[in-house]
């Protein structure tokens, strides 16, 4: 029997969204923490135990950070050796040192741990969870959004579809995934190992010491913990590849082949093809109903793209959309997340394009060339340093280290001071009040910097972004361009 979700108001108060992978969980975490009455829901019954994206990108993990999300992550991280990530699996490690960060190494973590913390998270600031509600119909209108579950219907401000690659929203919307579609096909398998032999690497690491060739093959096998492994192969051939449901017989050859006959497989927990598709959304913003994540973009699984831009893309969509459902929002202000997270994706899309080509399994000769002097250019810092940034994400315009900073109340972290997920006016000389109008929706705090921070003042986004210092015009004008038209009766 169906019920109805409404609230006191035509459109209802709540805020739904689609999909409790890592996008959809970090997105209601971030509409929580921010008061917006949100439910997610899900077509899966329970969450499924797998890897995955398996990769928390520096950036992200400084994301994470802002909002006390990081700890319970590492907490769950598996063991790895220290060293950078990489490009088109390239045998030079990323250097990002000189990117002034915390974390530069990426973090390795299980999709469904990074899922379990996120949601943990969203629940206890008051998210709801309706897992085994697969969305079947949604509705728009000038006021909200008629979204019906096999279960349940509810009626919405707002529809935000992170609902994966295969995206049923997007489907019942018709809307054209412009791209190119795959060219190979490889298998993704969740496994566990009854014996190793010498050639199972013992620990995750770089990327180039956990791929091998043998038989035909093209392998990479990761270890996450005690006898558990994630498993990629694919022929060399292209050609021979596989469709359907994958096989245990199929693993058992690739893993026996490549890794010799001491290599027992115990147990299949999951597996799946993927291929190299390439596509978006042209628009991430269809009237009330909204789309990130794997909903908006696919890409080749290169370089450990895919859940950082979902977890992203929602930190950047969470308080633009949470300030529109409480009415500060300036003209224009949601629109700024189809402006900067489009482009975004846009870039990984060109990017895993650029590294597919030299990653293939096969390289033909003039390729095996380019690789070969691809790697000497990965050898100079400055080349280095550059994909580095591109890579974690650490090069995004308006980021600020978190520099360590000293308060009235204490050493603090500027990271610890967004964690309210409120906009930031940073005093560092104490000759900058903030305006009256806006202290319900930014804080301020007169500290003293670090060497990181060389500004006397910065205005942040709930988001962590900067939008003003001293040399960017009044700070009126930027106040007013993100946190819309200041309250009367504020105190100073």
């Amino acid at each position: 029997m169906r019920c109805f979700f409404r609230s006191r108001s035509p459109a209802g108060s709540v805020t739904v969204i689609a999909g409790a992978g890592p996008t959809g969980l970090a997105l209601a975490h971030e509409l929580a923490l921010a008061g917006v009455r949100t439910v997610v829901v899900e077509s899966l019954a329970e969450r499924v135990e797998q890897t995955k994206g398996g990769t928390i990108q520096p950036r992200t993990a400084e994301l994470l950070e802002l909002r006390g999300l990081l700890e319970a992550m590492h907490a769950r991280a598996v063991d790895r050796e220290p060293v950078g990530g990489h490009f088109a699996t390239l045998p030079v490690p990323l250097d990002c040192s000189r990117w002034q960060t915390r974390h530069p190494y990426p973090l390795s973590i299980r999709q469904d741990l990074v899922e379990e913390v996120l949601e943990h998270a969203a629940l206890a600031r008051g998210a709801g969870l309706r897992r085994g509600h697969p969305v079947t119909d949604a509705e728009q209108d000038t006021e909200g959004v008629t979204v019906t579950t096999t279960e349940r219907t509810f009626r919405a401000r707002y529809l935000v579809a992170c609902d994966g690659g295969h995206s049923t929203v997007r489907k019942l919307l018709r809307l054209p995934f412009p791209g190119r579609p795959g060219t190979f096909q490889a298998v993704l398998a969740e496994i566990r190992l009854a014996s190793v032999s010498a050639l199972v690497p013992e620990r995750a690491g770089h990327i180039s010491g956990l791929t091998r060739a043998a038989g035909g093959y093209w392998s990479m096998l990761v270890p996450v913990g005690g006898d558990r492994y994630r498993l990629t192969f694919a022929p060399e051939d292209e050609a021979a590849a596989l469709s359907g449901p994958v096989t245990e017989s199929e693993i058992v050859d690739a893993l026996t082949v490549v890794y010799g006959e001491d290599t027992r497989l115990a147990h299949v927990l999951a597996a799946s093809r993927w291929s190299d598709a390439t596509r978006q959304l042209d628009h991430y913003r269809h009237g009330r109903i909204l789309f990130a994540g794997d909903a908006a973009h696919i890409h080749p699984p290169l370089g450990g793209q895919g859940l950082n831009l979902g977890v992203q893309n929602a930190i950047n969509l969470g308080w633009k959309l949470a300030a529109t459902l409480h009415g500060w929002a300036p003209d224009g202000l949601l629109d700024t997340y189809q402006e900067e997270r489009h482009p975004a994706a846009a870039r990984v899309l060109h990017h895993t394009s650029a590294q597919r080509v030299l990653a293939g399994p096969n390289p033909a000769e003039d390729v095996a060339a380019l690789r070969d002097i691809f790697t000497d250019l990965l050898s100079l810092p400055d080349t280095n340093h550059r994909l580095a940034g591109m890579m974690s994400g650490l090069d995004a315009p308006g980021r600020v280290p978190d520099a360590e900073l000293v308060t009235d109340e204490g050493t603090t972290r500027l990271s610890a001071l967004l964690r309210s997920g409120r906009g930031l006016l940073l005093d560092l000389t104490g000759g900058h009040p903030l305006p009256p109008g806006w202290s319900d929706r930014v804080d301020r705090v007169h500290a003293k910097p670090d060497h990181q921070l060389t500004e006397a003042a910065l205005l942040l986004r709930p988001d962590g972004y900067r939008c003003w210092s001293p040399v960017g015009g009044p700070l009126e004008a930027a106040l007013s361009r993100w946190f819309g038209v200041a309250a009367t009766g504020d105190a100073v």
